[in-house]
């Protein structure tokens, strides 16, 4: 009887919601193709302190429709600490492994791509509520998280005209605007700020007059959505704190909606206030989009395993699944196309 063949999976870097369909997705395909699978828990984690768990069609069943990752995930690099490499090309031997399915983010997949080029035989899946991994259309999470930010925006409207206010809000998106840009486009906002285009002192300027002539024309009340990478006057908002998962201090994004809020308050003597998602964006349950999204990357993977198309990594081009060379996702990150938010643009102010 032939040995049972053996592939692992993991989730690396930030939670979103899609991951547990994705894993879902994987694992049985990849059962019916005659495959064992391992779920190795807390990212990378999980080969440098050897946890792992048996994924089979039992315990992958009914968690479609469920937020984060059964797997648990962290944002531990291998090259962050000593021997990180060796150490997850010995735990994949010890594991007995054919191959590795990596759900991650631009990060994540960067650092697939190395140890993919060291030899590690992995297929990349892409997640982020961020939408900025290249040379995909969209994400794992982001489309659960522009439907989380424009609930948002739309119940903030509600209450700013009530009360004849600037309602302000902050969302994620690292050093992109495709939350901010597509949220703001479905709401309708008044005004989106993104890191693609930085905020100087003219453009606050050119903000504060909008807004100013708003009330004037008898539009009481403004929605506005800021990305929390967005640059204001050259600066990135944000707080220097201890990672606890990397042991090393980092730099967090996010502060920028209240001083903007200041700002504009100031600027045009408009009672304003200011909301922010924080990890509202990256919880609970994902939306259909997601959950066919993921369960098609899902499915692709274990074909790229079966196929032994290594250095892979999931793809939606247009509405095709497809893969690309993880070493094209590698360096750098895809910012928003400034065409979609020209779109958006039109119904400013």
């Amino acid at each position: 009887m032939e040995k049972s063949k053996r592939i692992g999976i993991l989730t690396g870097g930030g939670d979103c919601p899609g991951l547990n369909a994705a894993i879902r997705a994987t694992a049985k395909t990849a059962i019916r193709m005659g495959y064992e699978v391992i779920g190795i828990r807390n990212g990378w984690k999980g080969f440098i302190d050897d946890e792992n768990k048996i994924l089979d069609s039992d315990n992958t069943s009914g968690i479609i429709d469920k937020g984060g990752t059964i797997l648990g995930t962290s944002r531990l690099s291998p090259f962050q600490i000593e021997n990180g490499p060796q150490r997850v090309f010995d735990g994949f031997e010890k594991l007995g492994l054919e191959a590795l399915v990596v759900l991650g983010g631009e990060g994540t997949l960067s650092c697939t791509s190395r140890l993919s080029e060291m030899g590690l035989p992995v297929v990349g899946i892409p997640k982020t509520i961020d939408n900025d991994v290249k040379e995909t259309n969209y994400t794992i999470g982001f489309q659960t998280a522009v439907q989380i930010a424009t609930d948002a925006l739309d119940r903030l409207r509600s209450t700013a005209e009530s009360h004849h206010r600037v309602m302000l809000l902050e969302v994620m998106g690292r050093r992109t605007g495709w939350i901010a840009t597509y949220a703001g486009m479905a709401n309708g906002a008044d005004a989106i700020l993104i890191p693609e285009i930085p905020l100087d002192k003219e453009r606050i300027e050119e903000l504060c007059r909008m807004l100013k002539g708003r009330n004037r024309r008898g539009a009481t009340f403004s929605v506005i959505v800021v990305a929390e990478g967005t640059e204001l006057e050259g600066k990135t908002i944000g707080r220097q704190s201890f990672d606890i998962s990397k042991n090393e201090m980092t730099f967090r994004l996010g502060g920028i909606g209240n001083v903007l809020g200041e700002i504009i308050e100031k600027g045009t003597g408009l009672e304003t206030r200011v909301s922010s998602l924080d990890y509202i964006q990256r919880g609970g349950t994902p939306v259909a989009y997601d959950r066919s999204l993921a369960t098609a990357f899902g499915v692709k993977a274990a074909e790229l395993i079966r196929d032994k198309k290594y250095g892979e990594m999931t793809a939606l081009k247009g509405n095709r699944i497809t893969s690309v060379a993880l070493e094209k996702v590698a360096d750098g990150i895809k910012t928003v196309n400034l065409n979609v938010y020209r779109i958006a643009e039109i119904f400013f102010g």
